[in-house]
């Protein structure tokens, strides 16, 4: 699935011109306060507006639960198997052994299992792992799985999982992504490939994802829907240590956390910080996403990346110190791309796909000395059944039969617009966008916002061909900024990559952006 990634960095081919953590007063396991006007629970999309006084009003506190996790109980619960960390393969031998829904607690110390590669732990419907404060589940970099199976509403609390070597896009705990998981107040750390792979209806709360080789969490599913996830008060850090975009160019295989094909996401108070690359990354058919009340930082690459995804709402974080990494090296081959921290690639609102929006909606937001802001992109050559389509296999959700979009079809309506996933009904308002260009050490492409496409030229068939694309992105789509909040010295970029505009330029015609927006343009945060 690796293989499916994302058009970031095959894009350079139609379009090239050639992190020390802020110190936050949090307690252990706190997780981000939500904005006056919302709930813990986070209102419906219909309900996510975020109010012109409230403009970069993003949270100040971080889910910290990496170092002090909230610890696991000191005794058995009553009913609960007591498993023995001083005998190996205890844990599955007694979850063999038992019925569905048992409750199993692990003692204190480093539980292992069979010295089998493919050993691991399959629950059945219903169980329950809880660890004792100091309870350790050591894959001693012998073990691929942690956790395995199809069991529905497994739960996982208070317990560390670490030294798994699962493969390339494969994940320790639930590696068959099995549905209804609950994942609390656990480390999942320091394994090869994925810490977590997801299920439908999962939930991870108060959980730290660290130090894992490839992803954190890969939201993937190979059979079946993957619907309604939750992450709620993680912290998502150093993750992709084994650099996998290095070791095959172009995967588009890494990430904090990657999502694919989700329809219907909360991500909310979660501190997203110091990955190797992207923070979140959506990329293919996703829909349907709340992502709120989050600090992302000091990401190596784009804080957020959607793409190629649906009808979205991303309010109320704070993004500060991302894609310096990545943006300087990309800037230093001479590649005038804005590569950005919030990256909208073939992404945007759909009405005719149901959700609880139908934009793509960035409020209130807070950015801060970042590697450029928002770039919204439209490739002009990738669409459904082009070679320029990268998740190949795949076509938008209004087009079941990729084999439609092809002449004469895909040159009239509706093919002509169906067959791509669209830029379109983007709406980024009520933020607060901060830039030093002295704490970066930049002096150029590093100050940019941005709507654009490239010029169409391929396959020879394609109706899309020439400024078509670039145009519709541009100033028919529904794509507006608005009563935003400027200091520094931020350029804008409309149309293709040489539109580089001042700020009286992106106001007039025929852009017309930022109406009601405030700018100040000292170099300074």
């Amino acid at each position: 699935m690796g293989l499916r990634g994302g058009d970031v960095r095959r894009r350079r081919l139609w379009v090239s011109a050639a992190g020390v953590a802020l110190a936050l007063a949090v307690t252990a396991g706190c997780e981000s306060t939500p904005e006056p006007g919302t709930t813990p629970d986070g209102p419906s999309r219909a309900d996510a507006r975020t109010r012109p006084e409230d403009s970069g009003g993003a949270p100040r506190s971080v889910a910290r639960v990496c170092d002090k996790p909230e610890p696991g109980p000191s005794k058995a619960p009553s009913g609960a198997v007591t498993v023995d960390p001083s005998v190996p393969g205890d844990l599955s031998a007694k979850t063999n052994s038992s019925p569905a829904g048992t409750t199993f607690w692990l003692k204190p110390g480093r539980h292992r299992l069979a010295d089998d590669r493919y050993a691991q732990v399959e629950p059945k419907d219903g169980d329950t792992y809880i660890g004792a404060p100091g309870a350790v589940l050591d894959g001693r970099k012998t073990n691929q799985y942690a956790f395995g199976g199809g069991a529905r509403d497994v739960t996982i609390r208070h317990l560390t999982v670490q030294g798994f070597v699962a493969p390339h896009d494969e994940g320790v705990v639930n590696h068959d992504s099995a549905d209804g998981w609950l994942i609390e107040h656990s480390r999942i750390q320091f394994n090869s490939g994925a810490g977590l792979m997801a299920g439908s209806g999962q939930r991870v709360r108060a959980s730290c994802l660290r130090g894992n080789g490839q992803y954190g969490m890969n939201a993937y599913k190979g059979s079946g829907p993957l619907r309604d996830l939750v992450l709620e008060g993680n912290e998502i850090t150093d993750n992709n240590r084994h650099d996998w975009e290095t070791k095959r160019p172009g995967c588009g295989c890494t990430g904090g956390v990657k999502f694919w094909a989700v329809d219907g996401a909360d991500v909310r108070g979660n501190w997203v910080h110091g990955n190797r690359g992207t923070g979140l990354w959506a990329d293919t058919n996703n829909n349907d996403f709340l992502i709120e009340g989050n600090v992302l930082e000091d990401n190596q690459g784009a804080a957020l990346m959607y793409e190629t995804s649906y009808n979205a709402v991303i309010r109320n974080n704070t993004i500060r110190r991302n894609n310096w990494a990545e943006g300087r090296r990309y800037a230093e081959r001479g590649d005038t791309f804005p590569f950005a921290t919030v990256y909208i690639s073939e992404s945007g609102g759909e009405p005719r796909v149901k959700a609880r929006t139908d934009t793509l909606e960035i409020s209130g937001n807070l950015f801060q000395d970042n590697w450029n802001a928002i770039t919204l992109w439209e490739n002009a050559d990738r669409f459904c059944n082009s070679p320029a389509n990268t998740s190949s296999a795949d076509c938008t959700l209004l087009v079941e039969d990729v084999d439609r979009c092809a002449q004469p079809g895909i040159a009239k309506a509706p093919l002509y617009t169906d067959c791509r996933w669209r830029t379109q009904r983007v709406d980024v308002h009520h933020n607060r966008f901060l830039l030093d260009k002295s704490a970066m050490d930049c002096t150029s492409m590093c100050d940019r916002m941005a709507v654009l496409a490239n010029y169409g030229t391929y396959p020879d068939w394609s109706p899309y061909m020439g400024e078509k694309v670039a145009d519709a992105v541009t100033l028919k789509q529904h794509n507006r900024w608005r009563n935003n909040v400027y200091e520094g010295p931020w350029t804008f970029v409309a149309h293709d990559p040489s539109g580089e505009l001042d700020f009286q330029e992106w106001r007039g015609a025929p852009y017309r952006q930022d109406a009601g927006s405030a700018f100040r343009s000292r170099d300074g945060g």
